[in-house]
């Protein structure tokens, strides 16, 4: 009787170490997706900057 309450509560004590494993991959997985969205807003906005500087170079070269 002594091994099959040692395995349930092995199998216990593994299911709590997996349930916390998980959120710890659920919060680093949130976090990941935050700085990715992050990163895309900043090539956007240098994507923006690039193309104005483009439009702008164009004009300057056209008054050559």
């Amino acid at each position: 009787m002594f091994w099959a309450m040692f395995a349930v509560a092995l199998g216990f004590l593994g299911l709590l170490v997996v349930g916390v494993l998980a959120v710890r991959v659920f919060v680093e997985a949130e976090r990941l997706g935050r700085q990715v969205a992050d990163s895309a807003r900043r090539v956007d906005r240098a994507a923006e900057e690039l193309e104005r500087a483009a439009v702008s170079a164009a004009r300057s070269a056209d008054t050559l």
